[in-house]
This record gives C-alpha cells, sequence and structure tokens, in this order.
C-alpha cells in the first residue's frame, strides 16, 4: 500500500438522493479523516438497490485501499449493503449468537419486544470483526482483505460519528495508515473574508516554501489549515507560523482548532463567572440555541427569550411602546431596549439580542430585507450594530447569528467593533 492511500465513501440511502435527508456524512467523515491524515478521494452516492450497490461496492473497491459505507445495515427488506458486499468479496455470512443477545437486551431495556426481522443484523462476513454500536441495532463491520481495509458504518449520525471517532480512526492509526495526532492546525477566524484573509497571510506563508495551506469559508468564518505539505517542517515550525497568524490577524483571530463561537464566549465568562441571556425577534431562538449546544451551559446562559411580535416584546422584555411606536421594531433603538430587558428580566451581566427583516417580505425603505439590528448590554454600557445580509432567509438568520456572536466576543476581548454601520448607543 502507498504513503498515501487512496480512500473512497459509500454513502448508501434513497433518502439523500430525494433531498429528503442531506448527506452530512460526507463532511463529517471527509473531515475527520482530514484531520488524520487521510484524504477522501471519492464520495458516491447512490440507492438502496442491490445492484448499484455491488456495481460501487466492486469498483470502489477494485481501486481502492481503505473503503467506508455508511447505511443498509439495518432490519428492513431494504438494507443489503452487508449482504452484497459479502457476496462481492467471496465472503460467508456466518450468525452471532452475541449480537443476538445485545440486541435482545437493548429491547428489553426499552421494554419492547424484538421482531424478527432484527435477527438480519446478527450476520457478519466470514473474517470480519465487529464494531460495537452502543446507540442502535445495527453493528458496524471491520474487515481486513487482500491487503485493504473496510468499514461498513449504519446510516443514522448517532451511531455513525462515535462509531467512526470510537472505532474506525483508531483502527486505521493503529494499522499505520493515518496520524494519532491531528495532521493539520487550524486557524479559526471572523470578519474578513476569504480573499483578503490569503492577502494578508501570503507575505507569512510565502516565506516557507512547500507549506500546506487550505481555506474554508463558511457563513462569516474562514477556517485556514496548515500541514506539512511538502515541506519538512515540525509540529513545532507550524505552531510557529501559526503564531505569526495570529498576530496579523489581530481581533480577526478567534482560535486555534474549531471551537465554536458560543463556546469561545462561554470559556471568557465562566472565567470571569459572568452570565448571560439572549433576545431574539427574526432568528427565532437559534441564537439560544447556539448556547445550549455546550454541555454546562447553564452556568453561564440564564435562558432565551422569542419575542417575534410587539406586544411579547412590551410584555416579555419591557420594551417600551412608544420606543416601538416612534422607531419600530426593527431599529437601534429596540435592539438596545431587548438586550438591555433580557438582561434586567433574568439577571444577568450581558445581553445580546437580535431583531431585523429576513426576509422574502417585509421591510422599509430606511431598512430593505436583509437588515438586522444586534443588541448588546454590558456592565460598561448598550451597543447596537446595524448591518445587511442579502440572501435566503435561513442563511440571513444563520449569518445574523454568527455575526451577533462575533460582536460579543469582540467586545468581551475589548476589541473595537469597527464597522461602517456601526451606532453607538450608549458607552459609559
Amino acid at each position: 500500500m502507498s504513503s498515501n492511500p487512496r480512500v473512497e465513501l459509500l454513502t448508501l440511502g434513497d433518502e439523500l438522493l430525494l433531498g429528503i435527508r442531506a448527506n452530512g456524512h460526507l463532511a463529517h467523515i471527509g473531515g475527520e479523516l482530514a484531520r488524520h491524515g487521510l484524504i477522501l478521494r471519492r464520495n458516491c452516492c447512490f440507492r438502496d438497490d442491490v445492484d448499484e450497490i455491488r456495481e460501487f461496492f466492486q469498483d470502489s473497491w477494485e481501486r481502492s485501499d481503505i473503503v467506508i459505507t455508511t447505511g443498509g445495515l439495518g432490519p428492513t427488506v431494504d438494507d443489503n449493503t452487508r449482504e452484497i458486499v459479502a457476496e462481492v468479496l467471496g465472503a460467508e455470512l456466518v450468525f452471532r449468537q452475541d449480537i443476538e443477545d445485545a440486541i435482545r437486551a437493548r429491547f428489553k431495556r426499552l421494554g419492547k419486544e424484538m421482531s424478527k426481522n432484527n435477527l438480519k443484523q446478527c450476520y457478519l462476513p466470514a473474517g470480519a470483526e465487529l464494531l460495537p454500536n452502543p446507540y442502535g441495532t445495527a453493528p458496524g463491520i471491520w474487515m481486513e482483505k487482500d491487503g485493504k481495509y473496510l468499514a461498513m458504518l449504519p446510516g443514522p449520525s448517532s451511531e455513525l460519528y462515535p462509531m467512526l471517532k470510537e472505532h474506525v480512526i483508531p483502527r486505521l492509526c493503529s494499522a499505520g495508515l493515518c496520524r494519532h495526532d491531528e495532521a493539520y492546525l487550524q486557524i479559526r477566524t471572523m470578519g474578513v473574508g476569504e480573499s483578503g484573509l490569503e492577502e494578508r497571510l501570503r507575505p507569512i506563508f510565502d516565506q516557507y516554501a512547500g507549506l500546506g495551506v487550505a481555506y474554508c469559508a463558511h457563513q462569516g468564518m474562514v477556517d485556514v489549515r496548515l500541514s506539512r505539505g511538502k515541506g519538512e517542517y515540525s509540529r513545532a515550525d507550524i505552531q510557529n507560523i501559526a503564531k505569526a497568524c495570529q498576530e496579523e490577524l489581530g481581533p480577526d483571530f478567534v482560535c486555534f482548532g474549531d471551537t465554536p463561537l458560543p463556546k469561545v464566549i462561554f470559556d471568557h465568562l465562566r472565567a470571569e463567572e459572568r452570565t448571560l441571556a439572549v433576545a431574539e425577534s427574526c432568528t427565532g431562538g437559534l441564537l439560544a440555541n447556539a448556547f445550549t449546544d455546550i454541555p454546562g451551559a447553564s452556568k453561564v446562559f440564564t435562558g432565551g427569550i422569542v419575542c417575534y411580535n410587539n406586544d411579547a416584546k412590551m410584555e416579555l422584555l419591557g420594551v417600551p411602546e412608544d420606543i416601538l411606536a416612534q422607531h419600530g421594531a426593527v431599529s437601534a433603538e429596540t435592539a438596545v431596549a431587548m438586550a438591555t430587558g433580557v438582561a434586567e428580566r433574568l439577571s444577568t451581566d450581558y445581553g445580546l439580542s437580535v431583531t431585523g427583516f429576513a426576509g422574502p417580505s417585509g421591510g422599509t425603505p430606511e431598512n430593505p430585507v436583509g437588515t438586522i439590528y444586534i443588541g448588546y448590554h454590558a456592565p460598561c454600557g448598550t451597543w447596537c450594530i446595524r448591518m445587511k445580509y442579502p440572501g435566503e432567509r435561513v442563511t440571513v438568520k444563520t449569518r445574523a447569528v454568527n455575526r451577533a456572536l462575533d460582536v460579543m466576543r469582540r467586545k468581551l476581548n475589548k476589541y473595537k467593533v469597527e464597522d461602517a454601520m456601526v451606532t453607538l448607543i450608549r458607552a459609559d
């Protein structure tokens, strides 16, 4: 096998091609493999059809060193991956009593009777290893044959992701196919576009011939990945290069790694024993959800209030009626009143609010569709930032949440929020 093994991913499921469910497995598996130095060369997505399973698997197996499949390991009539793959590999399916025992025990814990079709999941190709699945009934399968490696994983992400991390990646590392540590160092940035970021960091990277540099932009953030590339740079070299990038970026540097913005804010407030509450209109709870994804969020995050109409803003947040009448629900004055109101009502040190026109309808000549106001209440004062984002409703909402989080991150770090659309309401 070459030092750069070829890895292919086969994602099965009619629901993927019908658009019922997004193919998130590609992004997750590709990212996890890259983190350990393996580059996914191809992903094929196809139906739960025996002929297609046979065709695509045989093609990938013939030209790849590592094949990963997702889906088709369950108990129903359309779950045929196990059977077809065993056929292609010329491996007999062998019944495993331990799998049946585990499935029966799971149903018993749930207080349910196990149906007979679950016995279909108790067969493994001869010579294969079982990959335990504590979150479902379908076990994963690991197989080594003819100097190649096969990992077969169930479709649900709640089952697949832990199995990939806890069983597949360690086996690939033990086989010498990937690195135990991370293969690259990532820099997370916010507030500068991909092209602008490349221009700012190019003078640093030009000093290191062969350095691996990759950019990834997503919803207002841009990540930069640094790796050895064709050079002979040590981990310490890459860390020093990353530190030089951090100094150049200043306030636009968020963190090393992939820590989400809410976690960055959480860590800061937790260290200072401060609390936060949020008030939302157009984002409909997305801002609060961003914090509740953090384990132990209640140590910092007290709660959120979604106030979609004016009556709710007045009743739940205490926004004065004359502010709404004079300036409207989408205004700097209302955003600040929302941030201050939620901090007062929930007794927190900080308040963060979002109000705006996410579209596609609404808007005014002064505040067209896509206009967002972010209110920020802190012990030292209150501010509001106005911005306008073009795009679909969901995109506007997501970018509004990310921008609100970034405004708070910068304020907590005592950076100036330099934006032509910043309106200073009050600063003590």
